[in-house]
């Protein structure tokens, strides 16, 4: 707003003392103080307003003045409820500093100036965001060079003064405003992703607002093309609707928009302002996912032609094809791996996998990776219940040793467990597995077979979001999940209920010491060294879990069922 205007409100009682000249100021803020120098909390375009509690003498007004100036705020104004009139002193250095100076009558109120200045400006922000808005809508709408959610943001930013940030529903960051300092950690796109998560599955009202250490975020979901209205009272009414299966369906692909505010008191149309960016933002998301479609074709005929027992030269003619499209300027073929994951559902609601193609897509992008997307080299297909990823790796040279770091099954959920957790307590899972890399057609059929079978592994672990990898099937860990509960619980009864038992009597130790000693593959003088015992004390310690269990660690036999009891335990 205008410093003329506030002289076109009689309510707010303001008498202009001098600067008539500079009336056509804009007034971006306001704040009241009584500091010698506030200067520290004025960013630029105040109106200050001021009982002159400073003011001690005639010398105290032009340091303050000049103070004021030097933070370029619109105007002040002095009250004259304590003072009478305002100083003649004041009024003469405002005049040689040219800041406009207004004098506040006795019976108005600072609170009734300050709120009719914030909802001013902020009716004129929005005004102006609503011109930004419609402005970048054409820009989008108009063909591929509109420019993305990074403009957006940017936008909001200049137009709007808000931070804020696209993230996709693991956490990874997929747009941000381009000056934001410090950035948004890792931890802190995790904690909101899980949040989003969470409130979106338990069908509460959208913004979400989350609080993390002081700062208060705000998010809103940005959803895809045929989705509900992006609106403050279309969200309200697909909150039952949003409860059920469309939920499901999309929790786990769509983006959200958090903005570094508190909007739990915004108005409507501030919030329709903000469910309008996430429109624009969500035609950028539809706009990436078209860009998928050929990968996920080449991956879906690849997938057919290997269940379907196809030759080996046929299959090796479409990962020919493939090669180029997801590694462009690769000289020779490369390796694949495959990843297999499964989204399940506690009712037992097939035909998810599609949810897993679009969560596979999302998992497998290196969250720390910066450039092109990761994702633009992962084909992903999907059959009723499962996805199903070919993923290239380019040859190793002849020094290598042949293997390729390639995709790491503990590694994939390192950075999205505790989000996807968060959306799925209480009524799903997310089960992954990974093949080792195969180097010809002929591989890859059994590498599916391999990822199929690592997922299972995984899918018998506890917890919400699990993997497993191909080494872990030529160990026990294959097995161990495979064994019926009730064999399990008599198994590690059996051997460690006594050592336990024992324990909790005399605080001796037993099971650390038999864990440790198994650890150290036997070794006295190792697990003396380990546990900072004298080795007498360690014999003392085993030859008590013999005499307790029957058993004798010095035979193979025996050290290999301690060991499995503990790793059923």
């Amino acid at each position: 707003m205008r410093l003329r205007a506030l002289l076109d409100t009689d309510a707010l009682g303001l008498k202009l003392l001098g600067g008539e000249d500079e009336l056509d100021r804009t007034v971006r803020g306001v704040m009241t103080t009584d500091l010698r120098d506030p200067s520290r909390y004025l960013s630029g375009g105040e109106l200050v307003l001021t009982g002159l509690a400073w003011r001690r003498d005639a010398a105290d007004s032009e340091p303050f003045v000049r103070l004021l100036v030097q933070a370029q705020v619109a105007a002040l104004a002095a009250g004259e409820a304590e003072l009478g009139d305002v100083p003649e002193d004041l009024v003469a250095a405002c005049a040689r500093h040219r800041l406009p100076l207004f004098a506040v009558h006795e019976s108005v109120a600072f609170a009734t100036i300050t709120e009719h200045v914030v909802r001013q400006v902020s009716g004129e922000r929005a005004g102006d965001l609503a011109a930004v808005v419609d402005r970048h809508r054409r820009m989008m709408t108009s063909g591929p060079a509109g420019g993305g959610p990074d403009v957006v943001l940017d936008l909001l930013g200049s137009d709007l003064d808000l931070r804020a940030w696209v993230l996709s529903p693991t956490g990874r960051q997929v747009a941000g405003p381009k000056d934001a300092e410090p950035p948004l950690p890792a931890e802190v796109c995790a904690e909101l992703a899980a949040e989003h998560l969470a409130a979106t599955r338990t069908g509460r009202r959208a913004p979400h607002r989350v609080s993390v250490g002081s700062t208060t975020y705000s998010l809103f979901p940005v959803r895809g093309r045929g989705q509900l209205p992006a609106t403050a009272a279309g969200t309200r009414v697909a909150q039952g609707a949003a409860a059920g299966r469309e939920v499901r369906e999309t929790v786990l692909s769509d983006w959200l928009l958090v903005v570094e505010a508190d909007a739990g008191d915004w108005a409507e149309e501030r919030l329709d302002l903000l469910y309008g960016v996430t429109q624009l933002i969500a035609v950028e998301r539809d706009r990436r996912d078209a860009a998928r479609t050929v990968r996920r074709r080449l991956a879906q005929e690849v997938l057919e032609l290997v269940q379907t027992g196809a030759a080996p030269a046929e299959i090796a003619a479409r990962l020919r094809v493939a090669a180029p499209v997801l590694l462009p300027g690769l000289g020779a073929a490369p390796h694949w791996q495959v990843v297999v994951a499964r989204v399940e559902w506690e009712d037992g609601d097939g035909q998810t996998g599609r949810i897993a193609q679009t969560l596979l897509e999302e998992i497998l992008v290196d969250p720390h990776a910066t450039g092109p997307e990761q994702s633009d080299r992962i084909a992903v297909a999907h059959t009723g219940e499962e996805a199903v990823a070919l993923v290239p790796l380019p040859a190793v040279s002849a020094e290598h040793d042949g293997s390729e770091a390639g995709v790491l099954a503990d590694a994939l959920l390192e950075s999205v467990r505790e989000p996807l957790s968060a959306g799925l307590d209480g009524d799903g899972r997310v089960t992954l597995g990974v093949s080792a890399a195969v180097h010809s057609a002929e591989g890859l059929r059994g590498a599916l077979e391999e990822a199929r079978h690592a997922r299972r592994v995984a899918a018998a672990r506890p917890g919400r979001v699990c993997a497993a990898g191909h080494q872990e099937l030529a160990s026990h860990v294959l097995l161990l999940p495979f064994v019926p509960d009730d064999v399990r619980r008599a198994f590690t009864a059996r051997l460690l209920d006594p050592l336990r038992d024992y324990d909790r009597r005399h605080r001796a130790e037993l099971i650390p010491t038999l864990e440790a000693f198994l650890d150290s593959d036997g070794s006295w003088t190792r697990c003396a060294n380990r546990l900072h015992l004298h080795v007498n004390t360690l014999r003392y310690r085993v030859g008590r879990i013999e005499q307790l269990t029957g058993r004798d660690l010095s035979r193979l036999e025996d050290k290999l069922d301690f060991f499995l009891a503990l790793r059923m335990s």
